[in-house]
């Protein structure tokens, strides 16, 4: 068993991240979203950096910019930059179950089933909605990743409208009871009878109820089925007819017991919150953990910081 972060000194913590780099990871919950610093395997202070209650959370990268964290709540979007003292601003009103983000926006699911592309700007360090386009809707939207959405009536993916229209649009890709998905690299749905990845048609890569799925594009991915978490080995490959089957995923425990429903990469690292609110990190000498003191984690996703 990995030693708690605990038995880490505060002084440590400050020493490590001062010389190996940071990246933050915000987790969004019930209470409101939870901000933890990370450096490799360390977890250093954690912190409330928003009291809205939150369903979802996501991080839009930007080149020589700070990146921007979008948290979906019940009135709406709220974004901020990264950084030490953020400041969440609505810029979508309307309740949003799920958000993530794609092609350099952010897409949020709302609780009307509705789709919307959401562009922001940055102005004198407010966020603001730049533009705003819906693009389709789905039955119960349950999480958005990448160009992937997960819904009660299964997987769709957005896609150009094609012809001499550059407009997006939402296109059905099968299964049913999506419950997550991942979109970066080889397509991942987790569903309430399986997993699977996306071959000549979706294929099964873990048989169960699926509840979360998280890939970093480079071959590695988690998920977690029947309650147990499963991570993919990034020698496994990308391509090929069994590179995602069920041969490719191992078990692995995390350091405490409680299951793990929101999952997330960074560079170099994987997370695990659990449903107790105590997140797990791996930068590949296995699991540390740390309680974060908050519980109804609904997801999670990492900001590199420095």
């Amino acid at each position: 068993m990995a030693p708690a972060e605990d038995d880490i000194s505060i002084e440590e913590k400050r020493v490590y991240i001062g010389t190996a780099g940071r990246t933050d990871a915000y987790v969004a919950t019930g209470s409101g979203v939870v901000r933890v610093a990370l450096s490799a395997d360390k977890v250093g202070a954690f912190d409330m950096v928003s009291r809205a209650p939150a369903r979802d959370v996501a991080v839009l990268p930007r080149d020589e910019k700070a990146d921007l964290v979008g948290i979906a709540t019940g009135d709406g979007l709220r974004v901020a930059p990264v950084g030490d003292d953020p400041e969440f601003v609505r810029v979508a009103a309307d309740p949003a179950d799920a958000a993530g983000v794609h092609d350099g926006a952010f897409l949020v699911a709302g609780e009307d089933g509705g789709i919307d592309r959401v562009a922001v700007d940055v102005l004198d360090g407010s966020p603001t909605a730049a533009a705003v386009s819906r693009i389709g809707s789905v039955t119960q939207p349950r999480a958005v990743d990448g160009p992937l959405v997960a819904a009660a009536d299964g997987v769709y993916r957005v896609t150009e409208a094609g012809g001499a229209s550059t407009a997006r649009a939402l296109t059905a890709v099968g299964l049913d009871d999506a419950r997550d998905v991942a979109g970066a690299g080889m397509p991942l749905a987790a569903t309430g009878t399986g997993l699977y990845w996306l071959g000549n048609g979706w294929m099964t890569a873990l048989e169960g109820a699926a509840e979360a799925v998280a890939a970093d594009g480079d071959g590695h991915a988690m998920a977690v089925v029947d309650g147990d978490l499963w991570i993919h080995a990034s020698d496994a490959g990308e391509g090929g007819a069994d590179a995602w089957d069920d041969g490719t995923w191992r078990p692995t425990d995390l350091p405490v017991d409680e299951e793990a429903v929101a999952l997330g990469y960074g560079p170099g690292l994987s997370v695990a919150v659990t449903a107790a609110g105590t997140l797990c990190v791996d930068a590949g000498d296995g699991w540390r953990h740390q309680v974060v003191g908050v519980r109804d984690a609904a997801g999670v996703a990492l900001a590199v910081v420095e």
